[in-house]
């Protein structure tokens, strides 16, 4: 019997190394089809998971996506991705710099705001139309009060790390709207993220007041801890390991932290996504080139490869060929009110400081790109039991959409040139030249 369930167990995990390799192999070719229609290959590895799954693979004669990734293979490719996961969590805190942030923070905090805002309310509003039909998720009924909340973060997110590749693959990363994207994006996620955790107290409560005030007594004092215990140690610890070059030493210490917090969190009952995060934000920077290149990168390479599981397990819950009618129509408003909220709110701040329509209009399109960190809140909500097949699949579709959309739109050549600083005039003598000037006399 011993026998039977071990060749069981490994046959288990022998079909999980083969529909790793399978996800990871798609994905290459889809990132670079992405590349070539000048998206990031984020795009093109979220569609092979679509691709992979019950949406198009599935409809091939032998169900396919069943064989490839059986049901019970299905929870190890799960615990895969979110290892994966919480390490890109802990990458997307740790790179998190508040120095984007405080050369343009009175409009930085505007446009975030007001983006924000904006898609918060919009988002919620929209629930009032979509919950009656999906107001039940696996048999268990949904508050409004979770659903709307969740609806409303949903749409105010702005995915920083794709927003960070899409500037830079359009050359926009120096140009004031560039700067002033991350800026506002970073405030964006950070307010994201708090309100993800306020859902996740709200739901894991079950609405009991008594039991929400515990969850959120226990997250301020998490916080609180992170803050004043955590981040001096971590600072302490950092520097002694850097200072004796025990780089692998640092990097193990930092992983497990990462996946400590992450734990913490879930048994405070809010989403591990945030205790990685926030385990991220808190680990010290300095000495930057020392930690870029002996711990910051061998992370970045273990999420390159990691990631794509999360992509797959992600395609795996979207069955575009599930929706009906009805749902073509409801896909069409979140879709209205994703892209209204975003452009909106992004565009009207930016016009009142007194920036050009077209530097406002690359600015709302900048903040409206949504990508790997909106499907991180999505897969939050199906975990939490907030979102059923259905809204699942929409706004997965949402998120490419909004992601997708910048790319075709945003300037290119003399157009980018257009949104860069005038070089500042320097003094020569009697006559003032720029510095370009210079070098070409």
């Amino acid at each position: 019997m011993f026998d039977s369930m071990a060749t069981a167990a490994e046959t288990k995990l022998a079909i999980m190394f083969a529909g790793i390799a399978v996800v990871l192999l798609t994905g290459v070719v889809f990132g670079r089809i992405a590349r070539s229609l000048r998206q990031p290959i984020v795009i093109g590895e979220i569609t092979a998971g679509i691709v992979l799954g019950p949406s198009l693979l599935g409809l091939f004669p032998g169900d396919l996506s069943q064989r490839l990734f059986p049901a019970d293979v299905r929870p190890l490719l799960s615990a895969v991705s979110q290892v994966g996961l919480i390490l890109f969590m802990f990458m997307v805190g740790w790179e998190f710099e508040k120095r984007l942030i405080r050369p343009h923070v009175g409009l930085a905090a505007a446009v975030s705001l007001t983006s924000v805002a904006l898609s918060f309310g919009l988002g919620a509003l929209s629930a009032v139309v979509l919950y009656q039909n999906h107001d039940v998720v696996d048999g268990r009924h949904i508050s409004f009060t979770a659903f709307a909340t969740f609806m409303g973060a949903a749409m105010s997110v702005t995915a920083f790390p794709v927003l960070a590749r899409i500037l830079s693959d359009n050359k926009l990363t120096d140009t004031r709207v560039g700067t002033l994207a991350l800026a506002s994006a970073a405030i964006d996620d950070v307010l994201a993220w708090c309100m993800l955790a306020y859902v996740s107290a709200l739901v894991t409560s079950g609405g009991d007041t008594g039991d929400l005030i515990v969850i959120m007594v226990r997250s301020v004092v998490y916080v609180a801890l992170m803050f004043v215990v955590v981040r001096p140690l971590l600072a302490a610890v950092t520097w002694r390991f850097a200072g004796r070059e025990h780089w692998r030493t640092l990097l193990l210490i930092l992983s497990a932290g990462a996946l400590l917090s992450a734990w913490a969190t879930t048994w405070i009952g809010i989403h591990a996504i945030f205790g990685a995060f926030l385990f991220g934000f808190v680990t010290p920077r300095e000495p930057s080139h020392l930690l870029v290149e002996h711990v910051r990168k061998p992370l970045e390479q273990i999420s390159l490869v990691l990631l794509p599981v999360f992509f797959i397990v992600t395609g795996l819950g979207v069955d575009i060929g599930g929706l009906a009618g009805t749902q073509y129509l409801e896909l069409g408003l979140i879709l209205l009110v994703a892209c209204a909220g975003k452009l909106l709110g992004a565009v009207v701040p930016a016009r009142v400081s007194g920036m050009a329509w077209r530097e406002a209009v690359t600015l709302g399109l900048l903040m409206n790109t949504r990508g790997l960190t909106e499907l991180i809140i999505l897969n939050a909500a199906v975990s939490l039991g907030v979102l059923d097949g259905q809204i699942f699949t929409m706004m997965v579709i949402m998120a490419l959409f909004t992601t997708a959309l910048a790319g075709p739109l945003l300037p290119r050549g003399q157009a980018v040139e257009a949104l860069r600083p005038e070089p500042r005039p320097v003094a020569s003598g009697s006559q003032t030249t720029r510095p370009a000037d210079r070098t070409l006399g």
